[in-house]
């Protein structure tokens, strides 16, 4: 049995008060205007201590488990994706990637401002041929003197144009796959760095999603964070990005199932209250098992992980699980609520728009299978034509 520790439900009460007095009477309208997080409250969340949970002390954070973070970001997901996606970013995305591999002068040069929410760093990893086959990204970074030159095209960019920092998986040298792939920091207003037309998604709205165009664009060698070689060490960062991940698609699908445990209890329908029915009864006991699940599997692998990274199969296993979970429970509570729940007032048709989008993000579901064969047989699949086991 995985529970919560005296302090982790203190935070999570605080977290949950947080989002409904700050979040939640904002939620629908920023999804509509599909808003970014205003200034304001990215600082807000800097000083109740939210943006640095999981980052070292040393820079102002807090150094805690990685389940800390994972609280928060349930908390404000079940209101608004954008608070929490802020929360993402700094607890287990790209500042966690730079507080893993970066080197001493560039933490001090920018966890402190993520952790006081001046900053959010996002990750530009997809190119227009290279999604799910990440190692095959063509974006160039040649190094000149003590600069590197960085070429070439990024796609859906969670964050595109509007984080002040980037970090960018690029190619090295022509040697193929992971081997010619490192990371480079990148900040916004570089010279020949810019940004493509702001993406209309499905859902996502007001995290943001833009295309980064590099044309020469020189950074200083110090600001490598990963050389030549290094993308492999990447996949303990993306561990710990997958279950962010899977934390979103648990909070989306547990709201929709405290707001349909609600509704049947006060709609009645032929005179009865339409929980009553054994129809409802048994969408709403499929949707308790899902979410309680997901819940499981994601407490099981952050358990593991401590104030670490937790094992790739765990946090696959969670993810691709919670991702379909998530699309399944929202589309319940849909029709648990009729009418009302086609209503953007109701807020189950944005859940289920996003629930869509962790789905895709951060590795489809359909590559997390992959990703459980391979770690739980204990072997590597090359997904490319004409490859040989």
């Amino acid at each position: 049995m995985f529970e919560l520790t005296e302090e982790q439900r203190e935070l999570k009460k605080l977290a949950a008060q947080v989002a409904a007095e700050r979040f939640a009477p904002n939620a629908i309208a920023w999804d509509s205007n599909r808003t970014t997080l205003p200034a304001e409250e990215r600082r807000l969340l800097g000083r109740l201590g939210f943006l640095g949970l999981t980052l070292p002390e040393q820079y102002g954070g807090d150094g805690r488990p990685l389940m800390d973070a994972l609280v928060v970001i349930e908390e404000f997901a079940k209101v608004s994706l954008i608070p929490a996606w802020t929360v993402f970013e700094a607890g287990v995305g790209p500042a966690r990637v730079l507080q893993l591999f970066g080197t001493e002068h560039q933490q001090k040069r920018l966890l402190p401002d993520v952790i006081s929410g001046e900053l959010t760093i996002a990750a530009a990893i997809s190119e227009p041929d290279a999604g799910s086959a990440a190692t095959d990204a063509a974006v160039s970074a040649r190094i000149e003197g003590g600069e590197v030159v960085i070429n070439g095209t990024k796609r859906w960019c969670s964050g595109g144009g509007q984080a002040e920092w980037y970090l960018v998986f690029v190619r090295f040298s022509a040697t193929p796959g992971a081997k010619g792939m490192g990371a480079v920091l990148v900040p916004r207003d570089c010279p020949g760095l810019s940004f493509g037309v702001q993406e209309e998604l499905m859902g996502f709205r007001g995290i943001g999603s833009a295309d980064l165009h590099f044309d020469d664009v020189r950074v200083p060698v110090d600001d490598i964070v990963l050389g030549e070689g290094g993308f492999n060490k990447l996949f303990t960062a993306f561990s710990i990005e997958r279950l962010g991940n899977a934390t979103m698609s648990l909070a989306l699908a547990q709201a929709a199932l405290d707001r349909s445990a609600r509704y049947v209890r006060e709609r009645r329908q032929f005179g009865r209250e339409i929980a009553e029915f054994q129809m409802v009864q048994a969408a709403l006991a499929d949707m308790v098992m899902q979410v309680s699940a997901a819940r499981l599997l994601i407490a099981q692998a952050a358990s593991h992980a401590g104030d670490g990274a937790p094992s790739a199969l765990e946090a696959s296993v969670a993810k691709c699980f919670a991702n379909e979970m998530a699309k399944r429970v929202t589309d319940l509570a849909i029709q648990l609520h009729g009418g009302y729940g086609y209503s953007k007032e109701y807020e189950l048709e944005r859940m289920h728009r996003d629930a869509h989008g962790w789905a895709i993000a951060g590795g489809t579901t359909n590559m997390q299978r992959i990703r459980i064969a391979s770690g739980y047989l204990g072997r590597a699949f090359d997904q490319r034509a004409g490859a040989t086991p």
